[in-house]
């Protein structure tokens, strides 16, 4: 029965993997396969403990509800339920940081303050080759402070407004992703696996800082190979929102939100899920005060519009995950570790998150037990963060873009996988350099 199961329930992740990668295939979202696919796993665990690795014959006495009876229970149900509520408490905390930082971000962005940035840095004639470059620094930079997800949104609307040839416009998508994922590896706001790694204890606040530096290494090598052959101009047309005082206000909290996020957790070891939810507070509380929570436009019906299709998706494959650690599945990702040295199989771990999504990748890597010292935790870091961009589907951003660029397809994208490989290598090899004097002694 042990080994049954244990098959079904690799199956279904499988499944649920597939999901994902043949979204644009099956036109099912990926969050709705493994939402469907990671409950339905669990409820099967618990349905079939025997499957567990347990005997029925082996219960045990647990207290029941009022504390002051037990009742016998099979100790395989008693394991199954502890591992879902350690699943549960893990992504309640990652959604909630999520929730707190798609809100302010989607308030922004609607608002058009990100917008107004954006132009008011480029000039209204600009070289191609100087556009590229600008675009890159943008997107690491944006990335770092919103979610991956918007960077990308808010740069392909940039790419499609500058009406570039096809070649040229399937350049610039390739930058942005691969700078978007790049950026977001240095802080925890920016990429969802630097949250993860930064949640388990792996690595501080600080040391992520510092992970900018290769991550920016690799940007600039990438823009470098990808701006042979740009020798046009192009004149950008600016649309500039009128911004509210209240605007700039929340602008400012949100910045300073993610200063005391940093400042607070290296100080006083406070939960960022906590900071960011006090942030946001303050964001509704000011908003009140300007009298802009109306019935026109409520502040919190913000938090309506933030893309809930990837938290449901980070459920699902976050459920899927504890599911595989439960039947010990996660056991043979310790095998690779074994066989090749930790940098070795970290730089694997990156490439195979341009095919597994890295979020469960992730996830899967931090629940198997591998023993890791600081300096090999943030190589994973970047890996799983940045691997991704190798191929379109190996990330939110590339899915993101491929939906808004029709031209970018999977065959167009692979076209640049030689340059994105470089880059990627290049600042995993500055990760792994700077790491030998720095990353340890933080």
């Amino acid at each position: 029965m042990t080994e049954i199961l244990h098959i079904v329930l690799t199956s279904l992740a499988i499944l649920a993997l597939l999901g994902v990668v043949l979204e644009e295939v099956i036109h099912v979202n990926k969050a709705k396969v493994t939402l469907f696919l990671g409950t339905l796993a669990w409820l099967l665990l618990f349905i079939f403990p025997e499957g567990a690795g347990f005997s029925l014959s082996d219960a045990v006495q647990v207290p029941i509800m009022n504390g002051q009876d037990t009742e016998m229970v099979n100790p395989a149900l008693v394991h199954i339920e502890h591992g879902l509520s350690e699943s549960i408490s893990e992504i309640a905390e990652l959604w909630l940081f999520l929730v707190a930082a798609m809100t302010f971000v989607a308030y922004l962005n609607k608002k058009g303050l990100i917008q107004n940035l954006i132009y008011l840095f480029l000039p209204g004639h600009i070289s191609e080759r100087r556009l590229l470059v600008l675009t890159g620094l943008f997107c690491f930079v944006f990335s770092s402070i919103a979610d991956n997800i918007t960077a990308t949104l808010v740069s392909a609307a940039l790419i499609l407004s500058l009406n570039l040839e096809q070649k040229k416009t399937l350049r610039f998508a390739a930058l942005v992703v691969f700078a978007v994922n790049s950026g977001g590896v240095a802080l925890i706001t920016g990429d969802v696996t630097t949250l993860m790694i930064f949640l388990s204890g792996h690595v501080s606040v600080l040391q992520l800082l510092l992970l900018s530096l290769p991550a920016l290494t690799g940007v600039i090598i990438l823009t470098l190979m990808l701006a042979r052959g740009l020798n046009g101009q192009v004149v950008i047309e600016k649309q500039m929102t009128p911004i509210r005082r209240v605007d700039l206000i929340i602008g400012v909290i949100f910045l300073s939100t993610i200063m005391l996020t940093i400042i607070f957790n290296a100080l006083f070891r406070i939960p960022p899920m906590l900071t960011f939810l006090s942030g946001l507070s303050v964001m509704f509380l000011v908003a009140r005060f300007f009298d802009d929570d109306n019935e026109q436009d409520p502040i919190l019906d913000y938090i309506r519009v933030i893309e809930f299709e990837t938290l449901l998706f980070f459920l699902g494959i976050l459920l899927l995950v504890g599911m595989l650690k439960e039947i010990g599945v996660l056991d043979s990702l310790v095998s690779l570790y074994q066989m090749l040295p930790v940098w070795m199989a970290n730089y694997l771990m990156g490439v195979l998150s341009a095919g597994i999504d890295n979020v469960p990748l992730t996830a899967a890597v931090l629940k198997s037990g591998i023993d890791m010292t600081t300096r090999e935790w943030m190589q994973l870091t970047y890996a799983v963060g940045v691997g991704g961009s190798l191929l379109v589907i190996g990330s939110a951003a590339g899915i993101v873009m491929m939906s808004k660029i029709s031209e970018l397809t999977f065959g167009c994208y692979i076209r640049f996988i030689l340059p994105l490989l470089l880059a990627y290598t290049a600042g995993y090899g500055a990760t792994w350099l700077m790491g030998l004097w720095l990353f340890d002694s933080l």
